[in-house]
């Protein structure tokens, strides 16, 4: 860390520090997940794209300009000082509220699976939800920076920013979208964890955050029907254990080596839109134990990065935002995986980098731009 008087004097005089070269790791594992997500959304889509749009290739073209958007997003972003995110932090999390309540006005607001979350751009359409989850980042980053001496307080340092979290939240909810909202929340608390909260505090929020849940849960029938599927998905396999039981279908057959790239049995209209949220079980299917564990040892060293770029920030900005990324990176991992595998009920959550969608990837690219502009002024 710089010494405290030479960062404030940064801060307040922006003077310029020493500028070396981004994180070619993570620049490259982030370029090689892409790679494999393109090659896989095709792999996914094409029967299913064939059928509906009479195009083998119309998720796959898709996909590419997003991930040519998202690239273009990533390496410009990558030269914008992180500092910056920090001066416009409000201005972000101002906009992204706004959005959050246009999306929810019929007309303006889309409506996919019961969902109203996306705006519709043209022929494309954004999440609004997703970019929320950023803004969040670098709002809470600046927040916990300038309120460092109040942290240890419940009323003056945790739960003002847990009141803006919520709201956020709650918004998102209205969608309603449980999936995208607990990504969110869940990695906003390990920021809040990171900044030296008590653990007393986290005990209680804790107890209230399971109640809170258990309410979500029980005040909508479907929630319900989602945990008792993943329990024993086997009770409805016709309907709410349908998704689940075709996954682990895929993940089997898979073996080791894979079926071969291509090969994949359940794209063939048995898993529902293969390219999205269950591409990791196509991907295993595919590609076996082997594949699986590959993809999962990328996102490990983008984890392995990602925490070293926060350790060796030159302030505490720096260390929160680049912590507020990578936790959602791998949060977002290990709930996709979890559900794809059995182990979690079902939430729609895309998998970073891999499943098709173009806000969800565009907002992921951004992200590891921030992360390497952070990386450019570390000290490791």
């Amino acid at each position: 860390m710089l010494e405290a008087a030479q960062i404030r004097l940064f801060e307040v005089l922006r003077l310029p520090l020493k500028k070396s070269t981004p994180d070619f790791i993570l620049i490259m594992v982030t370029l090689t997940l892409l790679a494999v997500g393109l090659i896989m959304v095709y792999s996914a889509s094409a029967v299913w794209a064939d059928y509906k749009f009479d195009d083998s290739f119309f998720f796959a073209k898709r996909q590419l300009l997003f991930a040519a958007v998202g690239v273009f997003a990533m390496f410009f972003i990558m030269n914008v000082e992180y500092w910056t995110w920090k001066n416009w932090a409000k201005v972000l999390i101002i906009i992204c509220f706004v959005l959050l309540v246009l999306v929810l006005i019929p007309g303006i607001g889309v409506l996919r699976n019961g969902s109203r979350s996306w705006i519709g751009v043209g022929a494309f359409s954004i999440q609004p939800s997703e970019f929320m989850k950023l803004a969040m980042i670098a709002f809470l980053a600046k927040y916990l920076s300038e309120n460092q001496r109040y942290i240890t307080s419940f009323r003056k340092g945790i739960l003002p920013s847990l009141l803006l979290v919520f709201s956020a939240f709650g918004m998102i909810m209205l969608q309603p979208d449980l999936g995208t909202g607990t990504v969110m929340v869940g990695t906003c608390v390990v920021m809040i964890f990171i900044s030296g909260a008590r653990v007393m505090h986290f005990a209680w929020l804790g107890i209230a955050g399971l109640a809170g849940f258990a309410a979500l849960v029980l005040s909508a029938p479907y929630r319900i029907k989602r945990i008792t599927s993943f329990l024993d998905p086997w009770e409805d396999p016709l309907n709410s254990g349908f998704q689940i039981i075709q996954s682990l279908y895929a993940i089997g057959p898979g073996g080791l080596f894979g079926l071969g790239l291509g090969e994949s049995r359940q794209k063939f209209f048995y898993l529902p839109e293969p390219q999205n949220d269950f591409i990791f079980a196509i991907l295993a299917e595919e590609l076996g134990f082997i594949g699986g564990t590959f993809v999962l040892l990328l996102f490990s060293l983008i984890l392995w990065r990602g925490i070293r770029i926060a350790l060796g920030a030159p302030d505490l900005f720096g260390s929160f935002l680049a912590v507020g990324i990578v936790s959602m990176i791998a949060i977002q991992v290990m709930i996709n995986v979890g559900v794809v595998t059995g182990l979690m009920p079902v939430t729609g959550i895309t998998l970073p980098f891999l499943s098709y969608g173009g806000s969800s990837l565009t907002l992921m690219l951004m992200a590891v731009g921030v992360l390497l502009n952070i990386s450019r002024y570390s000290r490791n």
